[in-house]
């Protein structure tokens, strides 16, 4: 695949990733939190709140799951990202952008829980209530027509993409080369970093690594696959598709 232009990687990597209010902060409106950059984040990075209580997924998502995924899993992910950006003085004063940027030349430790902190801090905000997320947008759901034909099959391609990726990993809808693409990326791989097969920009991402729905659906990732539409916001989708269309 050819090589994307320094100017279009730049763009991407400077393309907004919401960030909920560090802890003791005020919680900021939805406009406001979503004005944040995750991606412009330095070290020492820090464990966002869920934006929501932790049953409040619930029956798509289960209070315990979601509790031992945020405060056990994603906090993981987070010191053992600063343990290993502070063991390295080359990469002190990086942003999480610029270390995705170059996993492939990164240690494993860097890349692992570098992009185990920018999945999840962002599959936190694409989750909401059921009766809370929304609709696509209509250019959303035009955009989806013309690259899926139905939301029902882009729908069908990302349940696929989950069921496909051997053990764990993400399916994500990424917006590439002016297009909307499913993809699919192993362990807490994704479509910034320059290791991935297609590289572009996140609209949404769902976890399919064990921990993320083991206790409720067991070994039944297709059913947890399919919940789990009950609980995307597609509002986040929707700023993120506009931004992403934007920068081109």
């Amino acid at each position: 695949m050819p090589r994307r232009p320094l100017c279009q990687t730049a763009l991407l990597l400077s393309l907004l990733l919401p960030l909920v209010a560090a802890a003791g902060e005020p919680e900021a409106a939805p406009g406001a939190r979503h004005a944040h950059a995750l991606a412009d984040a330095r070290a020492p990075f820090v464990l966002p709140p869920l934006p929501y209580p932790a049953d409040a997924l619930q029956p798509a998502i289960d209070a315990e799951t979601m509790a031992l995924h945020h405060d056990r899993h994603h906090r993981a992910y987070v010191d053992n990202l600063n343990k290993a950006v502070a063991a390295d003085p080359a990469l002190a004063g990086q942003t999480l952008a610029q270390l995705l940027a170059q996993a492939s030349r990164l240690p494993a430790a860097v890349r692992n829980n570098g992009g185990g902190h920018y999945n999840h801090s962002l599959f936190w905000q694409l989750m909401a209530p059921p009766g809370q997320g929304g609709a696509p947008s209509p250019a959303l759901r035009a955009q989806i027509e013309r690259d899926f034909g139905s939301l029902d099959a882009m729908q069908r391609a990302v349940e696929q993409a989950g069921l496909g990726q051997f053990g764990s990993g993400w399916a994500w809808l990424v917006w590439a080369d002016g297009r909307l693409q499913v993809v699919a990326t192993a362990n807490q791989d994704n479509p910034l970093m320059d290791v991935a097969a297609v590289r572009g920009f996140p609209l949404l991402g769902v976890d399919v690594w064990e921990h993320a729905y083991y206790l409720k659906y067991q070994n039944r990732r297709a059913d947890y696959l399919r919940q789990w539409w009950s609980v995307l916001d597609w509002n986040t989708v929707n700023r993120r598709f506009d931004a992403a269309r934007a920068g081109g």
